[in-house]
């Protein structure tokens, strides 16, 4: 199987100083999920800023497919390659559920002949008929804007999705489904998932469990 991403000795620093990420190597497949745990402050965070080309490495190497992303358009990977999931959703909450995939779609200028029915049809996939789908954010529960989250991250079919916290802001039950729609995105649609997460619910879901402590990556299975 070939991997998809690769962190090469990665350093993080915001000053130049204290490194809050230190030598991390790391290789990520699709059809796996793949945790990453630590303390409030770890680095966590951080680390997934840089997987998604929202921060660069200070020293080390980030590969998508072989391509170091400090020399690649990020912009267009971001766009294009990397569906990011938030804790906080993240959504426009004076759009509807719909309108929020369709914009995504637009902003990554994806190449499909009707926008609106592939919105319907990812909102299907995380559960949400129509008639939520027509719905303003606002009037969506917790649970139901974090479905919608995804189905955004799903709507340009980038190969790999982070997770930040996703299901930090919700109840147990809704905690459960929500695992399960990540948990299904690898092993039935072939997706990279990486989960940045506090919950023992995440862990004991996941394939592959990282630990971050002090900067460094521990593989708890090893």
């Amino acid at each position: 199987m070939e991997k998809l991403l690769t962190l090469e000795n990665v350093n993080f620093s915001y000053d130049g100083e204290k490194y809050v990420l230190k030598n991390l190597n790391m290789e990520f497949y699709p059809g796996k999920v793949y945790g990453v745990f630590g303390k409030s402050g770890a680095g966590k965070t951080t680390l997934l800023s840089l997987i998604a080309g929202l921060e660069v490495t200070t020293s080390g190497t980030i590969s998508y497919k072989g391509n170091d992303i400090s020399k690649i358009n990020r912009d267009e990977y971001r766009c294009n390659e990397i569906g990011v999931i938030f804790q906080n959703y993240n959504l426009l909450p004076h759009l509807t559920a719909l309108e929020n995939v369709i914009l995504s779609m637009d902003i990554s200028n994806l190449k499909v002949k009707d926008r609106k029915k592939r919105a319907y049809q990812l909102l299907k996939k995380v559960g949400l008929n129509e008639e939520k789908a027509n719905r303003r954010v606002l009037h969506l529960s917790g649970g139901e804007q974090q479905r919608v989250s995804i189905a955004r991250a799903l709507s340009y079919d980038s190969d790999i999705i982070l997770a930040d916290e996703p299901t930090g802001n919700l109840d147990k039950d809704t905690e459960e489904d929500i695992i399960n729609l990540l948990i299904n995105l690898a092993h039935k649609d072939n997706k990279c998932v990486i989960i940045i997460s506090h919950s023992y619910h995440v862990k004991k879901s996941v394939d592959k469990i990282y630990n971050l402590v002090n900067g460094k990556l521990v593989d708890a299975q090893k």
